[in-house]
């Protein structure tokens, strides 16, 4: 289990842009080797976009809880290892025709990539 994140380290971190957000998702997501999403009593929460139905991701557990408010406050955080993601979901995900949205911020934006192309980052970033 990774350490906890400091209010500082999560102040900093809300700050990031979209492509720094996306980058140190990753970093984390293998250091750690965990992928973290929110889940309620019906499954993983989704996001909507204009195009896509996305499946949210966080690096580290403190940021998946930060989204368990408002209509998703029953919501709880959920960590999937990343040889569970790698084996069942990047194609679970691409049968059911979902994206990702890699570490989305407070206005749900945030790096959107199909399946693959989020497991090849993530394989890229193993090496």
């Amino acid at each position: 289990m990774s350490k906890s994140l400091t209010t500082e380290q999560i102040d900093t971190i809300n700050r990031y842009n979209e492509e720094q957000r996306f980058k140190y998702c990753i970093k984390e997501i293998v250091a750690n080797r965990t992928v973290w999403i929110l889940k309620d009593e019906h499954g993983c929460v989704m996001l909507n976009t204009e195009d896509d139905d996305c499946v949210p991701v966080w690096p580290n557990q403190e940021f998946a809880q930060a989204w368990a408010t408002g209509e998703w406050e029953e919501c709880v955080p959920e960590p999937i290892s990343l040889n569970k993601w790698h084996s069942r979901w990047t194609y679970g995900l691409e049968d059911d025709e979902l994206s990702v949205v890699v570490f989305p911020n407070e206005r749900e934006e945030g790096v959107v990539l199909f399946p693959d192309e989020f497991d090849f980052e993530l394989k890229k970033a193993s090496r």
